[in-house]
Formats: C-alpha cells, structure tokens, sequence
C-alpha cells in the first residue's frame, strides 16, 4: 500500500492550505497590487499631471512680447493673442499658433536677476 491510501482526501487538502497560508502580509496578491497601483500612481501618473498643469498656466500666461519656444523647437516672441491661437514672430516672419503649440516661456531679464 501508499502513503496516499491511508490518508484521507481531505486531510491532504488541509496540510497543502496550512502549508500556503504562511506568506505574510505580502503573501496577499490584492495588497501587493493595490501597492502597485499606488506606486504607478506616485512614480507616473502624478507627475505628469503636474506637468501638464503647469504647462496650461504657462499657456495662460502669455503676453505679447514674450519669448517663446514652440513644440518644434521654433524660437520667436509673441506679437498678438488670441482667445485660442498666438502670433508669433521669427526672424523671417510671423506665423499663428495654437496656444498649446508654445511649450515654454523664456524668462525676460528682469525675472533672470529677481532670482
């Protein structure tokens, strides 16, 4: 005869529960992700909406006659504003952009010298 035969079904059912039971805290799948998602959260999702947020104050700042670079790296300085569109001027002329086109302000000289 096994080893098998004498024990009970459920007895082996016992000892493998009792036997996977002793993980911990982290032992728990449902804590280890929702810590996940914290982190996620912490490390990604956070920051880039801070980002984003300070990128809309800066648009919403503009003024005419800032210095501006735009996403494709275009430096020009702000002629004229519109509710949603800015004119900005190159060196070789001038060209209308949306306000979320501008992704940063130059700082003027008296900013640079407050500092």
């Amino acid at each position: 005869m096994t080893l098998f035969t004498h024990m009970s079904t459920p007895t082996i059912f016992a000892q493998a529960a009792g036997a996977g039971g002793a993980g911990g805290f982290m032992g728990n799948p449902l804590i280890f992700m929702g810590l996940m998602m914290v982190m996620m959260y912490f490390l990604l999702i956070r920051p880039q909406r801070q980002k984003q947020k300070e990128a809309e104050n800066t648009q919403k700042a503009l003024q005419a006659g800032d210095e501006v670079v735009t996403i494709g790296g275009a430096h020009g300085v702000v002629t004229s504003l519109k509710e949603k569109t800015v004119i900005v001027r190159f060196v070789e002329g001038k060209a209308e952009f949306d306000r979320s086109a501008i992704a940063l302000r130059k700082p003027k000289d008296e900013e640079l010298s407050a500092k």
